[in-house]
């Protein structure tokens, strides 16, 4: 049977000038980085009918493949596939990415858990009258958080007082806030990651003496106040 390998998610048989041709790439590549690389290859899933696991041990290999090939079996990696190791970027890249738009619901659930006020803002992209809102003038310690999701957007140390009629922060919490220009192109809206509730709008360049030079201009019906224990 020769080496079994997924190729594009099917499984396909190696020849046998294929397979010693792969041994001898795994030979020449093992010195050389943590992963052995087989171009056009992906993950392998058996070798002459034994699984991966097996193959390690298989005279075939000279010891460091074999020493390499169990140390990928170990991580739970593939070959020329990238571990997720190291600075682990691709370990936070994923949970951002996995957190955005986590939280779905239709529109009749969203319309049965929040007011009327806050489905027309949150939901429907409202706006609410200026100087109006609870927490425009409010300065507590504590975190905001998205009153749909509950999910953490912003610290109280990032609120500052701009005048502008709505609570203002010049930065939100790491991945919990996403930008997206609207379609005029006039301004940039802000909703909540994890469900898409809007926010606001964010702007930037103004000249407020804050770390960003950012204001992140927020309903206050967006969001709910959690006090500092």
């Amino acid at each position: 049977m020769g080496l079994q390998f997924l190729r594009g998610g099917v499984g396909t048989a190696a020849s046998p000038s294929a397979t010693t041709a792969a041994l001898a790439a795994a030979a020449a590549l093992v010195p050389q980085g943590p992963l052995v690389r087989f171009p056009g290859l992906l993950r392998p899933t058996s070798f002459f009918g034994r699984s991966l696991r097996t193959c390690v041990t298989d005279p075939l290999l000279n010891p460091a493949t074999r020493s390499h090939l169990a140390a990928i079996c170990a991580a739970g990696t593939g070959f020329g596939l990238p571990r997720l190791g190291g600075s682990g970027k691709g370990r936070r890249g994923a949970a951002m990415a996995s957190s955005e738009n986590s939280v779905q619901k239709t529109e009749d659930e969203w319309r049965a858990i929040l007011s009327p006020e806050q489905f027309h803002i949150l939901r429907q992209k409202g706006t609410e009258y200026p100087g109006t809102g609870e927490y425009n003038k409010f300065f507590g310690d504590g975190i905001y958080k998205c009153a749909g999701c509950g999910t953490p957007l912003y610290k109280s140390s990032t609120k500052f007082d701009s005048g502008c009629g709505w609570p203002a922060f010049f930065e939100g919490l790491p991945g919990a806030i996403k930008s997206t220009p609207d379609p005029d192109g006039r301004r940039t809206e802000i909703t909540c990651a994890a469900c898409g509730g809007h926010l606001g709008h964010v702007f930037k360049g103004e000249g407020f003496p804050t770390p960003t030079n950012e204001r992140h201009c927020v309903n206050s019906i967006s969001i709910k106040f959690t006090p500092a224990s």
